[in-house]
Parts: structure tokens; sequence; C-alpha cells
């Protein structure tokens, strides 16, 4: 299960942890958060970050029938 948990420190800093997502694609749905946080001072990815995502690719035709 995808999820993103924010945990609020009493100066103020936001901690993002987000689980159940592979590859880069948990960099994709939190840039738009992170955006509207602010600056980010610190990146530690899991090991789910270095695995491969399942997300099928799509597949382009680029031959040409007439």
């Amino acid at each position: 299960m995808e999820q993103i948990e924010f945990i609020v420190h009493s100066d103020g800093r936001v901690e993002e942890r987000v689980t159940g997502v592979a590859g880069s694609r948990c960099s994709e749905l939190t840039r738009s958060i992170e955006q509207a946080l602010g600056p980010v001072q610190h990146v530690q990815p899991t090991s789910e970050y270095f695995q491969q995502s399942n997300i099928a690719q799509p597949l382009w035709n680029t031959s040409q029938t007439h």
C-alpha cells in the first residue's frame, strides 16, 4: 500500500516518509508537496527507492502502415 507520512517537529521542520512506492516514483509523488512546504534540507532514500517500479511503460509503435 502506498503511504505518505508527515511528521511536524516542534522546531517547524517537516519530515516526510514514503512507503510502498518503488523507484524514483516517490520523488514524483511528493514533488508538489515539497515545493509547497519549502526547501528540502535532506533526502535519505530507502531501500524501496532502489527497487524497480512495477509500472508498465507505454509502448510506442514506430512502424508506419499505408
